[in-house]
């Protein structure tokens, strides 16, 4: 005997309950989305590749931020560019290189690194700098870590349920590795649009530039890159201020030496560094232009690409990374 139809009052309740469904599932799936491409924030960065590959990764502003941040700490810590790698790739699938204010139990920040298992206080976590850090701290203690395949070396550190989730994102990672150690000249580039993420509760012009370089490198590491103040070259540590000269109200310019590199490596590599840094940080700080080494990024321009500007030293890391800012 077939079973009778349902009541018009009994359809509407079907049809109401499956386009809750329906509405539930585009949210949950909205929610996966924005975790893994980390978020719904304009993707105005790109990092390419230096060899001429068509291999490139894209990325918002607040992802730029933290992943210059990542890498500064690595180089102001003497950590190869292997190590800065791993960690890019730890962040990138930890917290899609945002700075999380919640995550599994009590885990938080680009690293998803717990208080109670003795990683830092919550306040300590969500600074980007101090969660590169001890990340760094940790790595370094795991014998031959650059000998090792990337997800095992993250997974000696992290202690993740998931330990093979961190190798599919090696090759971005490399990418902004080479980047934003300058081992990879004018390579990435940002629109340099103000970014709701980034932007709004920062404040801008050459005194956060200022304290933004220190915040990542370091005071003394930029004592030892060869900086001037006011066309005086930097004394000792026991300076007020950061030895970045200032020539007129927006400019913020990092002299780069051959034989002062803080870290011992190339000028060049110092420079382009230096240079990616402030482009990555261009939406946050409100930079308009950066210079260095014959190339020139401008915010605004398509593709934010790096352009010639007829000077000499295009090839070459010596000379000094200009920044100019909007205020």
């Amino acid at each position: 005997m077939p079973e009778p139809s349902p009541t018009p009052k009994r359809r509407g309740r079907l049809l109401r309950f499956g386009a809750a469904c329906v509405v539930l599932s585009a949210v949950a799936g909205y929610v996966v989305v924005q975790y893994v491409t980390g978020g719904a924030g304009d993707r105005q960065c790109r990092v390419v590749s230096a060899d001429g590959a068509a291999t490139a990764y894209e990325f918002t502003p607040e992802q730029a931020v933290n992943a210059a941040t990542i890498a500064a700490v690595g180089t102001n810590r003497n950590m190869p560019e292997r190590a800065v790698t791993i960690a890019l790739a730890t962040a990138l699938q930890e917290s899609a290189l945002r700075n999380l204010d919640h995550g599994d139990r009590d885990s938080l920040g680009l690293f998803q690194q717990r208080p109670s298992q003795g990683w830092g206080s919550p306040r300590e976590v969500t600074d980007p700098a101090y969660a590169a850090n001890i990340f760094y701290e940790h790595l370094a203690e795991v014998p031959d870590y650059t000998e090792l395949p990337l997800t095992v070396a993250a997974q000696r550190v992290q202690r993740s349920g998931y330990p093979d989730a961190y190798a599919k994102h090696e090759p971005d990672a490399t990418l902004l590795a080479a980047a934003l150690t300058g081992t990879s000249a004018a390579s990435l580039t940002c629109g340099g649009r103000p970014d709701a993420t980034t932007a709004t509760a920062t404040a801008t012009g050459p005194d956060a530039v200022r304290a933004a370089l220190v915040r990542d490198f370091g005071h003394d590491a930029l004592q030892q890159a060869g900086a001037e103040v006011g066309g005086e070259e930097a004394g000792s540590a026991a300076d007020a201020d950061p030895p970045l000269a200032e020539t007129d109200g927006r400019t913020v310019t990092l002299p780069v030496a051959e034989d002062t590199t803080a870290d011992g490596r190339d000028a060049a590599e110092r420079g382009w560094q230096l240079a990616h840094w402030a482009v990555a940080n261009a939406s946050a700080l409100r930079i308009q232009r950066v210079t260095y080494a014959g190339r020139e990024w401008v915010a605004g321009t398509t593709a934010g690409t790096w352009r010639a500007t007829g000077e000499a030293g295009a090839g070459g890391g010596s000379g000094s990374v200009r920044i100019v800012t909007a205020q």
